[in-house]
């Protein structure tokens, strides 16, 4: 059976606020740990009005510690934003306290604008250090060497779990480099998944971390007990991502009944592309559209994004899914 896991983004709705959507995050977290769920990621953006997961690793400690076997992990941290020995003494801290539980998936880019990113002290030299961030942050939770100089503390000898996370063919291409687990995020920019998936896939290089690849498929969910609902709990992030791509971030919207008297055509055919790994509908149609991805794709894994208004329906779509994914193995 592939896994399924959960991406949450703690979204601050239209009407709510950020306490609530923590709170929602953790209710949400310890349903998906009885549905069946692998992992339980929280992401990393700054100055974002609608995403109340920005001090990430804190709010990874919040749900693994309402938790009890899931495992819970950034999808992801944001490494140009950090140095690599804060990430590692963080993520040591978590796994020192929750033992293996914890994930560490870490991006390329900064998760912000330019501006906020002068905020987080980030320097503004624009020479890419990914790779030997990624590299400093591995040797930080690997095992101590006698010659070592700066440790970890927590951190070293934890050996918390390193995902690759991007949406072009560059972290392809480092994971499969590294033989580190790679996560690609189809669930807002398709446009490179078949392409990077090959490249990772074929490049790989068994490592210490994994003697084979291992990739994670990002899809988002929105999933009901009839047809209509599902389009109409979609409404939601089809207004954000179009906010986003215009400027004008803000909480999760209020779905509407028809979005094309809130979006122009233009803008919902560049809308519905970037989210071309989505499914939506009733508990059949969620399988139907699962069953393609799974066959195209072939992810060890599948992470399910349902940024969906109203927190009942939410809970509600994450279930069918966890249905949806339970039954390919039935078969």
């Amino acid at each position: 059976m592939t896994r399924y896991s959960v991406l949450d983004l703690s979204p601050i709705v239209e009407g709510g606020s950020a306490e609530q959507s923590l709170r929602n995050t953790l209710d949400l977290a310890q349903h998906a740990e009885r549905w069946g769920y692998s992992r339980y990621w929280l992401a990393e953006h700054h100055n974002m009005p609608g995403i109340a997961s920005a001090a990430t690793s804190v709010v990874i400690g919040h749900v693994a510690a309402g938790t009890k076997t899931i495992r819970v992990g950034s999808g992801g941290v944001m490494l140009p934003n950090h140095a690599p020995l804060i990430v590692a003494e963080q993520f040591g801290t978590l796994a020192t306290l929750y033992p293996n539980r914890i994930d560490l998936g870490v991006g390329r880019a900064p998760g912000t604008d330019m501006q906020t990113a002068r905020a987080l002290r980030r320097g503004m030299d624009q020479t890419d250090s990914f790779p030997q961030d990624v590299i400093e942050l591995l040797g930080y939770l690997g095992d101590v060497t006698p010659d070592q100089p700066v440790r970890a503390v927590p951190g070293a000898g934890t050996h918390v779990p390193v995902w690759i996370l991007g949406s072009s063919l560059y972290g392809a291409q480092l994971a499969a480099q590294l033989g580190l687990p790679y996560a690609f995020a189809s669930h807002f920019a398709p446009a490179a998944l078949a392409e990077a998936v090959e490249i990772y896939r074929n490049r790989f290089q068994p490592s210490q971390f994994s003697d084979a690849p291992r990739f994670m498929l990002a899809v988002n969910a929105f999933a009901a007990d009839d047809e209509g609902t599902g389009s109409y709990l979609m409404t939601s992030m089809q207004q954000a991502f179009a906010r986003l791509r215009t400027g004008r971030p803000g909480p999760l919207p209020r779905p509407v009944e028809d979005i094309s008297e809130i979006l122009d055509a233009g803008l919902i055919r560049i809308v519905n592309h970037a989210l071309t790994c989505s499914v939506s509908g009733t508990p059949a149609q969620i399988r139907d559209s699962m069953a393609t991805l799974l066959q195209r794709y072939q992810p060890d894994e599948v992470i399910v994004s349902a940024p969906i208004h109203d927190h009942a329906a939410r809970l509600r779509s994450l279930e069918i899914t966890a249905e949806v994914m339970q039954s390919f193995s039935d078969t």
